[in-house]
């Protein structure tokens, strides 16, 4: 073995006799100051959040150790990012992948297009992308012609999230449907878009007043054995997307049976944008990296699918768990993307409207379909500190801290380097295999 290669390993073993030392719960100079900065802070202990009174019976939304409150959802905010002017609705085709189809990123990138290669190039990717994309057309279809008794708004939501957990959601939430998150238009038929002919685009006319978004997890052990860019990161991305489709698809088929309107919205059928959705329902906040919303104990390593319908609910609030406040001071994600894409600055931008951190996404998209070391890309969703790491009281402690504003930020961030959270790869729960001359 190279003595480059003994070191690496010697630096592995030693980060993960460090998370072994803090499952056991053993006290050390390192963990006592945090501890110790946690009881110094000035702020309230973590709530206990009911984000509506229509939760689940049986798994109340999974917030973690951060402390979360709720943010209002208006005509002034996103939840907690500040809206500053008209937002224009988006057309499909300008969505990242859909911009390397219509030759506006570079002909490698073209070449390389998402379909036909870069997620079939990785076998399992491969095979949960032909399913999901199977799913495209069971997105909608007419409500039965009566409407059978429900409950009222508070227990059918109650129903409606019990629902989604019994098909296996990991995470669910309902908002109120905001308008600017339908698209303006669906993007025309592939063979049109490779010629950039936006002719044959379908307007978006639907307007349903809910939406219920569920999310489900891309796996923690996968991601911590994983470069966040290897072979199995398209798969992982897959594995949110067909899961994700698969509960929708057969919740708004539900609802329609209940006599109500009800259309799903998966990655191959969308016809509305999941970030804001996503905010509405009180799943996350915007975060440095643009388009990707994190979750308290998810980060970004989810997927979602969501449902809009008119079946009366009670919808969840917008939370605030300090991402913003922690983006401006950690930029982890930045630091550590592949393709330089997440932007470095300290302030926001105002973009369509909506003061906000603005990814370069045709950096993004290029790299992820071009990649020579995997299949697309992770890496944000691997290093983000937001992630949940391990079931252990010093990553909960890192947690609360890190949502109590930019000085408790920047501590869990320090923190997060000293263990290796996010950069390491741990070659125990490394279970793939690869095939780099695929690559």
């Amino acid at each position: 073995m190279s003595i480059e290669k003994q070191e690496g390993k010697q630096k592995q073993d030693l980060r993960i006799n460090r998370r072994n030392f803090l499952k056991a719960g053993a006290a050390s100079a390192i963990s006592m100051g945090v501890l110790g900065m946690a009881n110094a802070l000035p702020v309230q202990a973590a709530e206990t959040v009911s984000n509506s009174a229509g939760q689940s019976k049986l798994h109340p939304t999974n917030y973690g150790s951060a402390s979360v409150k709720m943010a209002d959802f208006n005509d002034q905010w996103l939840g907690t990012t500040k809206i500053v002017g008209p937002i224009k609705k988006f057309h499909e085709a300008d969505q990242g992948f859909n911009l390397v189809f219509r030759h506006k990123v570079s002909e490698a990138a073209f070449k390389a297009n998402m379909f036909y290669h870069a997620a079939s190039k990785y076998p399992l990717g491969d095979a949960l992308a032909k399913f999901t994309l199977s799913l495209a057309p069971m997105v909608s279809g007419k409500p039965a012609p009566e409407k059978l008794a429900i409950p009222d708004p508070e227990q059918m939501s109650q129903h409606i999230k019990d629902c989604a957990y019994f098909l296996r959601a990991d995470e669910v939430g309902i908002g109120k449907m905001p308008s600017f998150a339908y698209y303006e238009f669906k993007a025309p038929p592939l063979p049109d878009m490779m010629k950039d002919d936006l002719s044959k685009s379908v307007p978006v006319t639907e307007s349903l007043p809910y939406v219920i978004v569920v999310m489900t997890d891309q796996n923690l052990e996968t991601t911590m054995a994983s470069t966040g860019y290897d072979g199995i990161s398209g798969s992982q991305s897959f594995l949110g997307y067909h899961a994700t489709a698969v509960i929708t698809v057969i919740l708004a088929s539900y609802i329609r049976n209940l006599g109500y309107n009800a259309r799903a919205h998966h990655f191959s059928n969308y016809a509305a944008i999941m970030a804001p959705c996503l905010i509405s329902a009180g799943l996350g906040e915007m975060t440095r990296t643009g388009d990707c919303i994190a979750h308290p104990t998810l980060g970004f390593r989810n997927k979602v699918a969501a449902v809009t319908t008119d079946l009366p609910l009670a919808p969840d609030r917008p939370i605030d768990f300090g991402a913003q406040d922690f983006c401006r001071v950690c930029k982890k994600c930045a630091d550590n993307c592949p393709s330089g894409a997440i932007t470095q600055d300290e302030d926001y931008i105002e973009k369509n409207g909506i003061l906000r951190w603005q990814s370069d996404i045709k950096k993004c998209v290029e790299f992820r379909v071009t990649n020579k070391e995997g299949s697309m890309c992770g890496r944000c969703m691997k290093v983000c500190p937001w992630n949940s790491k391990e079931d252990s009281w010093f990553h909960q402690a890192g947690t609360f801290i890190g949502s109590h504003g930019e000085t408790a930020s920047n501590l869990l961030k320090q923190v997060d380097d000293m263990f290796g959270y996010g950069t390491e790869q741990i070659e125990k729960y490394k279970w793939w295999l690869e095939w780099p001359e695929r690559y």
